[in-house]
């Protein structure tokens, strides 16, 4: 297959988990790739995965500088076919222990910086590109600890359903992806010794019985960049083993 043939990508979080696996795949599917992330292993280990042309940068989402830094590199390596804005993170905990900054720093990596990021590189954008932005299936679960995290990702849900109005007179496409539990970074903010039980129960609401794989993910995820997902837009699409309903 090469429906990313010359064209350029860039998944911001995209050093580990479902955006590495769709940065491997876009590549081998004859796209150029960027991505950036946070953590400097995880920056090393995807610059001997991807090839020496892709763009690698360390950046972080919540940073209004990093936001800019990242604009002007982008204009220098090219314009954009598609944009996956990925990089996020969460913690959970009880309503009562939501301080202002927790709701601050979740916010603005979550929020904030997708916003921000779009308004950014929206000029990078081609005529007819794809973007695309990470939510989660927290958003309808009702999980009592994930009030916070869930409300970041319910308002990416609103904004996108936005963009894809304003940007549809540029023949642009804006999607969300809505990723369940995902193996690679299931429930990885939580502690780790109520990780495994709260795992088990949430497998056990999967009609599919099973935690999905990065490249699972990354596979809804690169259907909706490409050409393929051309008449797709405003949606949001859910790879959750059919865990939630909306």
């Amino acid at each position: 297959m090469s429906r990313f043939e010359g064209k350029r990508i860039l998944i911001t979080g995209g050093t580990s988990g479902m955006g590495l696996a769709g940065a491997q795949r876009i590549v081998r599917e004859g796209g150029h790739v960027a991505i950036t992330g946070l953590n400097e292993e995880r920056l090393e280990r995807a610059r001997s995965l991807l090839p020496e042309t892709s763009l690698i940068l360390k950046s972080d989402a919540a940073s209004e500088a990093d936001i800019s830094a990242l604009q002007t590199a982008i204009s220098g390596w090219g314009s954009l076919d598609g944009l996956w804005l990925n990089a996020g993170f969460a913690e959970v905990g009880s309503v009562e222990s939501v301080t202002a900054d927790a709701f601050n720093r979740m916010m603005n990596a979550n929020v904030r910086g997708p916003m921000l990021q779009l308004a950014a590189l929206s000029d990078s954008l081609n005529p007819n590109a794809s973007v695309l932005v990470t939510s989660s299936s927290s958003v309808y679960e009702g999980a009592a600890m994930t009030s916070l995290y869930a409300a970041t990702k319910g308002a990416v849900v609103a904004m996108v359903k936005s963009w894809a109005s304003a940007l549809a007179e540029r023949g642009i496409r804006a999607n969300t992806l809505v990723p369940g539990p995902i193996e690679t970074n299931f429930r990885h903010f939580m502690p780790e010794e109520s990780r495994q039980q709260f795992e088990d129960f949430v497998v056990s609401q999967v009609p599919l019985g099973r935690v999905g794989t990065a490249e699972e993910a990354a596979a809804v995820a690169l259907f909706l960049l490409s050409d393929d997902a051309s008449y797709v837009t405003g949606s949001q699409y859910a790879v959750d083993g059919g865990l939630v309903h909306y």
